[in-house]
């Protein structure tokens, strides 16, 4: 938009207004006559050689190059995480292949297992046997029979449920033998395992629907912020929390701050002052709180 010039009653056509910069006004008043109207100044022109000079150095930008030393101005757009290509999904059945999160895990999965083999000795000392089986989601990187061996260790601790003489256990490899099958799982898929019984993980929890335990690979290989004890000690915990609630235990609340919290607390929400603790059985005594909303 153009402002519009200065004026005054003293003002004379094609004179510079007082104290105002001396200029011509092509669009105030017709030429006088017997005069040439002046003609507005148009668009310098370049000479030839310096407008070729820089058509080129246009085109060279728009390639996305640079000249001497000029900076390369690209756009681009936000880093996502990487898709599957149409043959993929298909070869997948319809599904994304696994994305690797920045952690190292995948937080996608294809939503099959792989089960571990053979079987473990009977833990325990007495009490109905409860056999169990051990599947790991398939392309996540991790060992079927490395998760099962881990799990058995902490099933067969005398710190975890066989401490109350009143089951055994025993990892079988066969479906049709086991009680209850305990899964590791891509966030993706255990929120989709554990939506089929009711339950929202949000994709960060684990689970456990009748027959099935569902443990979280994002909380299996990070734990949580802030839980204050090694990873190692997270695992024990979330393998006896979710398998106590297939052997009918119930949540629990922390005692009192600076106390244990009972493996029935749901640690992975937060200690509420309590201490980390995995096991069910402290000192060879069950360790518990009072009972808590919830399951």
């Amino acid at each position: 938009m153009t402002s519009p010039s200065p004026s005054g009653p003293n003002a004379e056509p094609g004179q510079p207004p007082p104290g105002g910069p001396a200029r011509l006004d092509f669009d105030r008043s017709p030429a006088r006559p017997g005069t040439v109207a002046p003609v507005p100044p148009g668009p310098r022109r370049l000479p030839w050689r310096r407008r070729r000079t820089a058509l080129l150095l246009i085109a060279v930008l728009a390639a996305g190059g640079s000249v001497a030393g000029l900076p390369v101005l690209v756009h681009r757009s936000a880093d996502r995480p990487p898709m599957a290509t149409s043959n993929q999904r298909s070869a997948n059945g319809g599904r994304d292949e696994p994305r690797v999160a920045p952690t190292g895990y995948p937080t996608v999965g294809p939503g099959s297992f792989a089960a571990a083999d053979g079987r473990s000795p009977v833990r325990g000392y007495e009490g109905p046997l409860r056999r169990y089986r051990v599947e790991v989601e398939q392309d996540t990187g991790q060992d079927a029979d490395e998760f099962a061996a881990t799990v058995d260790a902490v099933l067969g601790d005398p710190r975890s449920w066989i401490a109350s003489r009143e089951l055994r256990v025993q990892r079988v490899a066969e479906a049709s033998a086991a009680d209850f099958t305990i899964y590791l799982a891509t966030p993706a898929t255990s929120e989709r395992m554990c939506a089929d019984g009711g339950l929202s993980t949000q994709r960060y929890t684990s689970c456990r629907l009748p027959g099935r335990v569902v443990i979280n690979l994002a909380r299996w290989m990070e734990a949580v912020p802030d839980y204050g004890a090694p990873l190692e000690v997270y695992r024990t915990y979330v393998i006896n929390h979710e398998v106590g609630h297939e052997f009918g235990e119930l949540h629990q609340a922390c005692p009192r701050p600076g106390e244990p919290a009972p493996v029935m607390q749901q640690q992975t929400y937060g200690l509420d002052g309590c201490l980390p603790n995995a096991w069910p059985y402290v000192d060879g005594v069950r360790y518990e709180g009072e009972l808590t909303e919830g399951v």
